[in-house]
């Protein structure tokens, strides 16, 4: 039985469902974060492409949360878990993506954009309190992601040099 809702999150999307959803992306240097709550079945996906916003000033406290930044996207997701009246322990995590999309010798100004978005979502995810149960990160080239709500399974497909890899991380 497919799922009833099939969601295709964008870069700085984010989205949290029920059993009934499947969500997909396609990454490249950007990085997805999968929360899976084991006995609710419900969960989510973000799809971030930088650690963080950068700041000429404090936050204000009705600007809304961006998905498109790592710290913003986690707390995208310390809202649904409220929400749901339920703790970060209970949530499986898994992160995906942070693939070099560019040589250094091609990009001139070299920033590492890739490994900091990695960096970011371990450092978020393990100040927060989550444990961090699966990875597919690095490497060269793009990740199809598939994410099924119903049993946590996250589908991978790394095409890298021209190649590609189909995964399923548990």
């Amino acid at each position: 039985m497919s799922p009833a809702i099939d969601i295709f999150l964008q870069p700085g999307e984010f989205y949290f469902g029920d059993s009934d959803t499947r969500i997909r992306t396609l990454l490249g240097s950007c990085v997805a974060i999968t929360l899976w709550h084991t006995r609710l079945r419900i969960g989510g996906m973000c799809h971030y492409l930088l650690p963080q916003r950068r700041r000429t000033r404090a936050p204000d406290v009705s600007e809304e949360l961006d998905g498109r930044y790592a710290d913003e996207a986690v707390q995208m997701f310390l809202r649904e878990i409220a929400q749901h009246g339920t703790r970060v322990g209970e949530y499986e995590a898994k992160l995906f993506g942070g693939g070099r999309m560019f040589s250094a010798a091609r990009s001139g100004r070299f920033t590492d954009v890739p490994n900091q978005n990695m960096e970011a979502g371990r450092a978020l995810l393990a100040a927060h309190g989550f444990t961090v149960h699966a990875e597919d990160l690095g490497g060269n080239g793009h990740r199809q992601i598939i994410f099924d709500v119903a049993s946590g399974a996250v589908w991978v497909r790394h095409h890298a040099l021209n190649n590609a890899i189909a995964t399923e991380v548990s």
